[in-house]
């Protein structure tokens, strides 16, 4: 079983190299930042590389050993593409709200996720014989904890792993980690703190082609995992009906590993060249969604669970 492989290129296009506005830089991020242009911090995409590679390696590590994998993204460039990844390979994810406790109160959880398939139970029985209010606030009750718990509603523990996008975002689920000593795999931008991850991956954690990208590699880096258990219990993958292998799976098996024969010159100059031309036509900090576009998104709230 081979990892998923990607190219240098891939990265420039998906705009993994753009950081924030120097202003907003964390100085410990200093070492994985390869330069400035108009005002915007540019990765290393040559340090990015090795360490996307540790940390796809240690979660198809994770996944082959039965372990849990849980993906955090709750902002909107984040949500959809965190919830598919994980549906997509089998695992669990956060995608609304992180809940204060969610992962160190894991018994007030659990009686948190019991009331919600409780609650999917009431209304899927139709022989109840509820009134149209009572089916009204059932639902309601039933989508808000759905919203918050519906990603780990079948997880039965805490995780074995994180896989976390925006860092800064999601620092209470950070912390929750590291008080566990859950390992974190999270991509880092310029201004995160990467002393705080186990696996940091140096990127731009805003644009949503970037995202998209970390997304789809991590899944399936999972699913490489799966199979490489499968297989280890002798079991035939190719008859097996629970194999999550799918066709979009393997659409990228015959794309190129970074080449070789690059030379880190020749790779700085592209990440500068191309730095150069996306800031020309208009991208002065593509990380992002900026801080104003988001002004108006509910900040997480940092509250215990409910049970």
């Amino acid at each position: 079983m081979a990892l998923p492989e990607f190219t240098m290129r891939q990265l420039l296009e998906a705009g993994v190299h753009f950081g924030h506005q120097t202003r907003r830089w964390n100085p410990k991020m200093a070492p994985y930042i390869f330069g400035v242009r108009n005002g915007v911090h540019i990765l290393d995409l040559q340090q990015t590389v090795p360490m996307f590679h540790q940390a796809i390696s240690a979660l198809r590590e994770t996944a082959a050993g039965g372990g849990r994998v849980l993906f955090v993204g709750t902002k909107r460039q984040a949500s959809e593409p965190v919830a598919e990844a994980a549906r997509r390979s089998g695992q669990y994810y956060v995608n609304h709200r992180w809940l204060g406790g969610m992962m160190t109160n894991w018994k007030a959880v659990s009686g948190s996720i019991k009331t919600l398939i409780n609650l999917e139970e009431q209304l899927a029985d139709e022989n109840l014989g509820l009134t149209k209010k009572e089916i009204l606030n059932l639902t309601r009750r039933r989508d808000k904890l759905d919203r918050a718990l519906g990603g780990i509603k079948d997880m039965g523990g805490v995780p074995d792993i994180l896989v976390v996008i925006d860092t800064n975002k999601e620092d209470i689920a950070v912390m929750e980690a590291r008080k566990l000593g859950i390992p974190v795999i999270a991509v880092v931008d310029s201004n995160c703190d990467p002393e705080l991850i186990s696996y940091p991956i140096p990127g731009n954690d805003d644009a949503i082609r970037a995202v998209n990208f970390y997304c789809d590699l991590f899944s399936r880096a999972i699913i490489d995992g799966l199979q490489q258990e499968l297989a280890s219990t002798g079991v035939d993958i190719g008859e097996s009906e629970e194999v999550l292998v799918e066709d979009s799976l393997i659409e990228d098996s015959n794309s190129d590993t970074v080449s070789k024969e690059d030379s880190a010159e020749d790779v700085q100059m592209q990440q500068v060249a191309e730095a150069e031309a996306d800031s020309q036509s208009g991208v002065e900090d593509s990380s992002a969604t900026s801080e104003e576009a988001l002004a108006d998104e509910p900040a997480a709230e940092k509250s215990d669970v409910e049970a």
